[in-house]
């Protein structure tokens, strides 16, 4: 059942359901390409066919950029540079839905790239500074550190003496992105990673709050809740926040290493941080969506989610603490080209909506456009649940058009 939001005088009902709303802005050929790129990645045997002939293109220097530009990267990225995704900033704007640019270059590990993404991702503060289009700015702290080094530190080793400079330029680079969104007066996202750098990642991501969170929530830190231990630590970050006196910026996110960190968990012989069951990641994201309104005072937060269920549980557990709609302190946010009836009909409700448009040279973004055919292959009924809205919206139009 579509739930319902009280809003001045009117009361508007938010459907998933809607796909005259959620594929407004496609015309009709896009549409139809859309729809034929998710009957495609419907097929689990195609997606790993297509991955596999992709890489070997690429490796051979074979001439498939133009293909997959017209694809795969069309649906999912913004474009190579921020100049280029202009155009979809402008089209997410006309749907009241805002536009976080991510830079997703997973360049090599060392320190002139490290140094040469923090001058791409200033750059999109920048960006974001010019415009209420882009709320969020975000980046990876393994984009502009290595793994091997902030692993390292989360271990407790003794860091030799060019390891203990290398990670001083780290907190320099992450300080120094934090510090421009708090002069630009944007707010900065940290992506969540694997568990054997996250403690790194947070007590980086924390220190920065200290320092850019006491007149407004600017630096957000990513919480996985298929992690069994996520939930204790957002309700301990919240309380050091307070004690701190700066605002906590939380985003919640269900997880992305799945595999990976069975995989060394086993090999590793330690417990498992990943919940045994899906319905244990999702009873801690809905408890952690109650949570995050119940101390609002404190806390802003996202939620990045496609989980339709959670989307709508944010929804009547506002209605029922008479948030409005608009309230600063909440967001949701979904992947470009993905969620399109999540994105679109909250937004047409006035809920406060970003898509992530990540962006950068085609070879160097494949590695997250893998990903997202991927995501959709695996995760329970994704491109199914695409395949089968657009299906419906392209029926609906013929039918329209007979009228």
């Amino acid at each position: 059942m579509p739930t319902t939001v009280k809003r001045a005088n009117s009361i508007k009902p938010v459907s998933f359901e809607d796909t005259s709303i959620a594929f407004s802005s496609q015309s009709n050929g896009k549409l139809l390409k859309t729809y034929w790129l998710f009957a495609l990645m419907n097929r689990g045997w195609v997606v790993n066919l297509g991955t596999f002939f992709i890489k070997l293109a690429l490796k051979l220097q074979l001439p498939v950029k133009k293909l997959i530009k017209s694809t795969i990267f069309e649906q999912f990225c913004g474009g190579e540079t921020i100049r280029d995704c202009e155009k979809t900033i402008q089209k997410l704007h006309d749907g009241n839905i805002g536009t976080i640019l991510d830079y997703s270059v997973e360049g090599e590990d060392n320190e002139k790239c490290f140094d040469e993404t923090v001058q791409e991702i200033l750059r999109t503060i920048d960006r974001a500074g010019e415009s209420k289009d882009i709320p969020f700015s975000v980046f990876k702290i393994t984009g502009i550190a290595s793994t091997e080094l902030l692993e390292k530190v989360q271990s407790g080793e003794t860091l030799t003496e060019e390891e203990q400079a290398a990670y001083d330029r780290v907190r320099q680079r992450v300080d120094a992105l934090c510090r421009h969104a708090c002069e630009r007066n944007v707010r900065i996202f940290v992506d969540a990673e694997e568990s054997w750098i996250q403690e790194t990642i947070d007590e980086l991501t924390y220190e920065m709050m200290d320092k850019y969170n006491h007149h407004q929530c600017i630096v957000y830190n990513t919480y996985q809740m298929y992690r069994w231990d996520s939930f204790e630590n957002l309700k301990k970050a919240t309380e050091t926040a307070r004690k701190k006196g700066y605002y906590l910026g939380v985003k919640l996110v269900r997880g992305a290493y799945i595999e990976k960190e069975r995989i060394r968990a086993h090999e590793g012989e330690y417990q498992d941080p990943i919940h045994p069951t899906k319905e244990e990641t999702d009873r801690d994201f809905n408890q952690a969506i109650d949570f995050c309104l119940e101390y609002r005072d404190t806390i802003s937060f996202c939620l990045g989610t496609h989980n339709e269920y959670s989307s709508q549980y944010c929804i009547r557990k506002m209605l029922e603490l008479k948030i409005n709609p608009g309230d600063p302190h909440v967001w949701f946010a979904q992947l470009l080209g993905m969620s399109d009836n999540i994105s679109y009909n909250l937004a047409n409700a006035g809920y406060n909506v970003a898509k992530y448009v990540p962006y950068g040279p085609v070879e160097a973004v494949m590695p997250y456009l893998f990903r997202r055919a991927e995501e959709n292959k695996s995760i329970s009924g994704q491109s199914s649940r695409e395949y089968r809205l657009i299906k419906s919206e392209l029926k609906r139009r013929k039918n329209a058009g007979r009228q």
